[in-house]
């Protein structure tokens, strides 16, 4: 792997595409999976959907450990489509929670809040602008 030391916050964004995401998945989708028999195939659209959305952001964490041309641009889209994906996944009802009324809407602004300060940090930080 090519990330130093001094690489600090993309290499944090590069482990947390690599590592936190699919984990994190897999610990929810997990817990999900038991709801499968009872909402069908919607449910399984969102998994599939939600896997597919952890892989490309696999993909993106990967290419930016391997300073790869095109991995700043890979990683944006990657951190859209988790946005998008986690509203669809708040915002709806196909994929199960156990969420008190009204906790969504706050769990959906710290997570448009999280990938929101990833996406600036890739658009304003100098380290990033000398990957390119």
């Amino acid at each position: 792997m090519n990330l130093r030391s001094s690489d600090g916050w993309l290499g944090l964004l590069a482990r947390v595409l690599v590592l936190w995401q699919p984990l994190s998945l897999g610990i929810i989708v997990s817990g999900a999976l038991g709801s499968l028999a009872v909402r069908g195939l919607p449910l399984a659209l969102v998994i599939v959907g939600r896997l597919s959305v952890a892989a490309f952001g696999v993909a993106a964490g990967l290419a930016l450990w391997r300073r790869r041309p095109g991995a700043v641009s890979l990683a944006r889209a990657s951190l859209l489509l988790s946005a998008a994906a986690d509203v669809f996944v708040y915002a709806t009802p196909y994929f199960p929670n156990n969420r008190p009324p009204g906790d969504s809407t706050l769990i959906l602004a710290g997570s448009l809040a999280w990938y929101g300060t990833w996406l600036m940090y890739l658009w304003r930080s100098k380290t990033v602008r000398n990957l390119l």
